[in-house]
């Protein structure tokens, strides 16, 4: 994909905190999919089938609203086809199934642990490939948000050596799938709409999934009313919003922030259980809980002046 040509200007442009608030409510959104994932797989559906139906419906549904209310957030160039190709087959569509398939084999804890070590994945490539220059307190918050994550989840209870091995690499798969969509993400942005950059990265998706599964074959899994109800949860709820959030987020605040305030997820996903289930919290989850929190409040502390986060060199390339 052909990169905008930017011109170095002297003009700066203060981070939106608003794009930490998009990442948090997609990780709020995030943190019941999951748990709904597993009720599906333990009522007969495969992995393989629910990101099928996941993908097909998210694709209608984000398009049919696209092509009503912002058709031209559907235009793109012939040129690029090949960028959302890449972007909606070896990230879209390989985050949906390894993060599935991991949950269907070890427990969701464990997944979530396993996928949030994309932040990790991110900062080292942006450091190594992409020269950026690692803030103090971007370090801090990268390493209480991964502790925080590890804390949360229990995983010093998890055995993780004795899992499922086939389950503990499809979580390794899902962060590394997490990291590339995020940072592959960014770079379309740079150029077209994180709404635009969604729906062609689940349309790219949807057309693998429907390829190597047999075409729609899954909707003639026979679930009941409670079944098919957590379904259209986990498209609109658990992938529309939530991907177009996310989006959202790394439009304004960057890959490496986006994916740190992501964190939020595996809280969000314990408290809801304590509120709603009863489920107590012991000691060392709050203390994950506070880390996970304090990571993305470090990341606020300072203003920090950013000039290439996808919008503004979107803004920049305009005004050539």
């Amino acid at each position: 994909m052909n990169s905008p040509s930017a011109q170095t200007h002297s003009t700066t442009y203060t981070v939106p905190r608003r794009g930490y608030l998009y990442v948090i409510l997609a990780a709020v959104c995030w943190a019941l999919s999951g748990t709904f994932g597993k009720y599906l797989f333990q009522h007969g559906l495969t992995p393989q089938e629910l990101v099928q139906i996941r993908l097909s419906l998210s694709v209608i549904t984000l398009g049919g609203y696209l092509s009503i209310k912002k058709p031209s957030l559907l235009k793109i160039l012939p040129q690029d086809i090949l960028y959302f190709a890449a972007l909606g087959m070896l990230g879209m569509g390989m985050v949906q199934f390894t993060y599935f398939y991991a949950i269907s084999k070890i427990p969701v804890a464990s997944a979530i642990l396993l996928e949030y070590l994309a932040p990790l994945i991110i900062t080292l490539y942006s450091l190594i490939f992409l020269r950026e220059r690692l803030r103090l307190l971007t370090l801090l918050a990268l390493i209480n948000a991964i502790t925080g994550c590890y804390l949360v989840v229990g995983a010093y209870n998890l055995h993780l050596l004795s899992m499922n091995k086939q389950g503990i690499l499809a979580g390794i798969g899902s962060a590394v799938s997490f990291a590339w969509y995020s940072l592959y993400g960014e770079r379309g942005m740079r150029r077209y709409h994180p709404w635009t950059v969604l729906f062609y990265a689940l349309l790219f998706a949807c057309i693998l999934w429907n390829i190597l599964y047999p075409p729609l074959k899954a909707f003639e899994h026979h679930l009941n009313f409670t079944g098919w109800a957590i379904v259209f949860y986990v498209v609109l709820f658990g992938t529309v919003i939530p991907f177009g959030l996310y989006f959202e987020g790394i439009n304004l605040i960057k890959a490496s922030r986006a994916s740190i305030t992501a964190t939020m997820e595996p809280i969000t996903a314990a408290a809801i259980s304590w509120i709603f289930l009863g489920e107590k919290l012991s000691i060392a989850q709050i203390i994950g809980g506070i880390l996970v929190i304090s990571s993305v409040i470090m990341l606020q502390v300072k203003k920090e002046e950013d000039s290439t986060t996808p919008e503004i060199i979107r803004r920049q390339a305009a005004k050539q």
